[in-house]
C-alpha cells in the first residue's frame, strides 16, 4: 500500500506531503484546487509518460517521491533490479525537467520508467472516468471477464493462446511452401549442383597458397636456375675463375682460428662458432645444389595448376572468399537441402500438421468458452446485485458471448449489454448508458473484480460523477466494503461518499499555491458542509453534515 507521498513543483502544487492510511481515504477540494495533480503524481510513480507541462511554471523541474509497503514477491523483484527495500518499505522517485528529461528511481537505484510500471503497477490500480469510456470497448470487456476468472481461467487462456500461435505459425509455413514451391525446387537443384561441383573438386585448406607458389616456380624456372647457380658459385666458388667462395673462405678462417688456439685458449669459443658455420654452409650448398638439380620446366604440370586454380575460383565465386569458407558453405548448403527436402517442407504433411494444430485450437477454445460462460453468469449476477443497491433496481447487465471464428483471444466476442428495465432492450454499454449509469456499472464491476484483483491499492478518480442522494450513499458504503481488504483512495465531490472515509484529505488552493491537509472533527464537518453547498458557519448546515457523517459511520458498522 501507499504510505506517503512527497510532491514538489507539480502543476499548482509547490510542495506537499501526504500520509496515507489503510482502509478508505477520500480526497476532496474545490474545482481547480489541484486534485488531479495528486493523481498525476501517483501516475508518474506508476511509470506514466513524463509530461513537461506538469512542471510548475517558473521552475526547472518537478519531483515526486513515494513510500510503499511491499510484499515479499515485490521486494524480491526490486532486489533483482539492484534496488533496496528496508523493513518492507520501498522508496520510489520520479523527476521531470522542464527541458524534457525524466529520471526514475526504485529502491534508491536509477531504473527506466517501464520498471516502475512493472513493479509499482502491480500494486496499484487507478480507475477514472477515462476507464468508463474504455469499458465500452469489446477488448476491455473481454479483459474484465478474463480477469474475474483468476489463476485457473488464466491458465486456460494461456493454453489457448499458445495453441493459436502454433496454428498460425504452421499456417504461415504452409502458405510459404505453397507459394514458393517452384522457387524451392530451383533452390534445391542449384544447391545440389554446387555441392556436386565442390565434392568433385575436393579442395583442401591451404591448397590455394601451395598452388600459387608452385605456379610461380614453374613460370619462372629459368630465372630461378640462373639465380641458384649464382648462389652455388657464391657458396662453393669457381675454380675456373679462381673464385674461392664463402665455404672455402670460412674453412680457411676456421683453420686460422684453430691454429691460434696454441697461443690463446680463449679463442676456443670463436673457433667452435666458425666450425659450426662451416658445417651450416656445407649443408646450405648441398641443399641448393640438390634443388637446382631437380629444377626443370614442366609445361604439363603448369597447365594442370592453371586449370585447377581456375576451377577453384569458379567454385568460390559468389560463395566464399577462401577454401575454408567454401567448405563451410558446402556444409550449410547440405543442411539447407536437407531442410528443403524434409517432411516438414512437404505441403501434404504440413497440411496434416495444420489440421491437428487447428483441432487443438478448437479443443482449447471450447474449454475457454465454457469457462467464460460460467464466469459471465457469475459476474453478471454479482454486478446486478450491486446495481440494484446503487439505485438501479430494475437494471440488468447481460454478458453475452457471441461465437466467432477463432482469433488470438478466443472463439467468441464478449459484449456487456445494459438493460435499464425489463421492458427496454439490452444495449451495448456505449449505446444508451448515461454517465451516471456507466459510473455505477463501473463501480459494481470493480467491487466484483476486486475479489480477484492482485493490486493492494485501488484509486478511483471521481467515478461517482453523475450520481447523488441515496445512490451516492450506497456508492460510499460499497467503497468502504472494498476497503476492508484493500487500500482504497477516492477523489470525490460527493459528501455522502466522503463521509465513509477512514481518512479525509482536503486539497486547498490559496494565492495560486495548492496544499494537502488531513481534516478531522469540526474541520471535516466544515468540509462536508461545503461539499453539500451549505455555509460552513451555519449551525444548521453543520448539524446536517454531522448527521451525514454519523449515518455513514453507523452504516459502516452495521
Amino acid at each position: 500500500m501507499i504510505e506517503s507521498l512527497d510532491i514538489a513543483n507539480l502543476g499548482v502544487i509547490a510542495s506537499a506531503h501526504v500520509d496515507f492510511a489503510p482502509g478508505l481515504t477520500v480526497v476532496t477540494g474545490e474545482t481547480g484546487a489541484g486534485k488531479t495533480m495528486v493523481l498525476s503524481s501517483l501516475q508518474l510513480l506508476l511509470g506514466a509518460r513524463a509530461d513537461t507541462a506538469l512542471v510548475r511554471s517558473g521552475e526547472e523541474s518537478l519531483s515526486v517521491d513515494g513510500i510503499f509497503s511491499v510484499p515479499a514477491d515485490i521486494e524480491a523483484a526490486v532486489e533483482e533490479l539492484g534496488g533496496v527495500v528496508e523493513n518492507g518499505e520501498l522508496i520510489v522517485g520520479r523527476s521531470v525537467r522542464a527541458a524534457g528529461r525524466s529520471r526514475a528511481h526504485l529502491g534508491s537505484r536509477p531504473v527506466p520508467a517501464s520498471a516502475l510500471s512493472d513493479i509499482v503497477g502491480a500494486m496499484v490500480t487507478i480507475h477514472g472516468q477515462a476507464d468508463q469510456i474504455r469499458l465500452t470497448g469489446e477488448a476491455a470487456q473481454r479483459r474484465a471477464l478474463d480477469q474475474f476468472g483468476g489463476a485457473q481461467h488464466s491458465a486456460l487462456l494461456k493454453d489457448y493462446r499458445s495453441a493459436f500461435r502454433e496454428a498460425v505459425e504452421v499456417k504461415r509455413r504452409l502458405d510459404s511452401l505453397r507459394s514458393d514451391a517452384n522457387e524451392r525446387a530451383e533452390e534445391i537443384e542449384d544447391l545440389r549442383s554446387a555441392i556436386a561441383q565442390i565434392d568433385e573438386l575436393d579442395p583442401q585448406v591451404g591448397e590455394e597458397e601451395e598452388l600459387t607458389r608452385e605456379a610461380a616456380r614453374l613460370t619462372n624456372v629459368e630465372d630461378l636456375r640462373a639465380l641458384l647457380e649464382q648462389c652455388v658459385t657464391c657458396l662453393r666458388g669457381d675454380e675456373r675463375q679462381g673464385y674461392a667462395g664463402a665455404l672455402e673462405a670460412t674453412r680457411s678462417a676456421y683453420a686460422r682460428l684453430n691454429e691460434a688456439l696454441r697461443f690463446d685458449e680463449s679463442l676456443a669459443e670463436m673457433a667452435a662458432r666458425t666450425r659450426s658455420q662451416v658445417l651450416e654452409l656445407e649443408a646450405l650448398a648441398d641443399d641448393t645444389a640438390s634443388y637446382l638439380s631437380h629444377l626443370d620446366a614442366d609445361p604439363g604440370r603448369l597447365a594442370q595448376i592453371h586449370a585447377r586454380r581456375a576451377a577453384m575460383r569458379d567454385a568460390l565465386r559468389g560463395r566464399a572468399a577462401d577454401i575454408e569458407s567454401l567448405l563451410e558453405w558446402r556444409t550449410n548448403a547440405s543442411a539447407r537441402v536437407a531442410e528443403l527436402s524434409s517432411p516438414s517442407s512437404d505441403p501434404a504433411l504440413v497440411e496434416q500438421e495444420l489440421a491437428a494444430a487447428q483441432e487443438r485450437v478448437l479443443s482449447h477454445g471450447r474449454l475457454l468458452t465454457q469457462s467464460r460462460t460460467r464466469l459471465a453468469r457469475t459476474l453478471a449476477a454479482g454486478v446486478n446485485e450491486e446495481l440494484h443497491a446503487l439505485a438501479m433496481p430494475d437494471a440488468t447487465l447481460h454478458i453475452d458471448l457471441d461465437a466467432t471464428k477463432p482469433s488470438s483471444h478466443g472463439c467468441e466476442t464478449v459484449m456487456f449489454r445494459l438493460q435499464p428495465h425489463p421492458h427496454a432492450p439490452a444495449r451495448p454499454l456505449g449505446q444508451g448508458a448515461s454517465g451516471g449509469e456507466l459510473s455505477r456499472v463501473m463501480l459494481a464491476l470493480e467491487l466484483m473484480l476486486g475479489r480477484t484483483e492482485a493490486s493492494s491499492t485501488f484509486i478511483f478518480d471521481e467515478i461517482d460523477a453523475g450520481i447523488g442522494g441515496q445512490t451516492a450513499t450506497e456508492v460510499g458504503a460499497r467503497l468502504k466494503r472494498l476497503a476492508q481488504s484493500r487500500q482504497v483512495i477516492v477523489v470525490t465531490h460527493l459528501a455522502q461518499v466522503a463521509a465513509f472515509g477512514d481518512q479525509h484529505l482536503v486539497i486547498e488552493k490559496k494565492s495560486g499555491t495548492t496544499s494537502v491537509r488531513p481534516v478531522q472533527g469540526a474541520q471535516r464537518e466544515a468540509e462536508l458542509t461545503r461539499m453539500m453547498g451549505g455555509d460552513p458557519h451555519s449551525e444548521a448546515a453543520r448539524r446536517h453534515a454531522s448527521h451525514v457523517l454519523a449515518s455513514a459511520v453507523s452504516q459502516s458498522q452495521g
